[in-house]
């Protein structure tokens, strides 16, 4: 149960930050998103390895560092965290803070925005499988770091095309926030699941280290 108590804290406090970030830290809310993640790695990595994703429970699991048993309740928390985080958020821009309101979603271009997830997403689950779960690297100190940068870097370059979820959690949020249009919500489960098997199944073709 302590594992899916991290994954539910995590992932609220990931979802939360990209929907206050996302419409009101403007150019900075990538370095804030970067940075929750990579604190929230770091304290919840020794209990739970702090997925916080979906996309990189399913890889960790394919790469052999997550039972199965646990998959689907990570998933279940990383999801319910996602929509609560999203309510919350919604509630605090529009009644508590500012007045901000988010802006009525447009659409999001499909094979684009399919491509930038796609990359993002890759980019993401194969730093976490080589920083967070090798032999070679246990017990370093910047997987935190890395995870949480590598989540910035790719919010910058692909979060104008595609929104920069690179996790289906994200994704489910900000749907729910109303930031994405709920029938595009396929194009990030799609490409953000699809990268995430390609980056593991890349992972153990590509690591010798066990």
């Amino acid at each position: 149960m302590n594992k899916y108590i991290v994954e539910f804290i995590g992932t609220f406090f990931l979802v939360l930050t990209v929907v206050l970030a996302a419409n009101g830290a403007g150019a900075m809310a990538p370095i804030a998103i970067g940075s929750i993640l990579m604190v929230m790695v770091y304290a919840g990595g020794h209990i739970s390895g702090a997925h916080y994703n979906p996309a990189v429970t399913l890889a960790v699991f394919m790469r052999g560092k997550c039972d199965a048993k646990d998959v689907p309740m990570y998933i279940i928390a990383q999801l319910v965290a996602a929509v609560a985080a999203a309510f919350i958020g919604e509630y605090l821009l529009g009644y508590y803070g500012k007045g901000i309101a988010i802006p009525a979603a447009s659409s999001l271009p499909v094979l684009p925005s399919i491509f930038a997830e796609v990359f993002g997403t890759f980019a993401l689950v194969w730093v976490v499988l080589h920083t967070a779960t090798t032999a070679s690297t246990s017990g370093n100190s910047y997987y935190g770091l890395a995870i949480g940068f590598t989540v910035t870097a790719c919010a910058y370059a692909f979060g104008a095309i595609s929104g920069g979820a690179f996790n289906p959690a994200v994704a489910t949020g900000v749907v729910t926030a109303g930031m994405v249009n709920v029938a595009d919500i396929w194009i990030h489960l799609v490409s953000d699941f699809g990268a995430a098997a390609l980056a593991a199944i890349l992972f153990k073709m590509v690591y010798s280290g066990e």
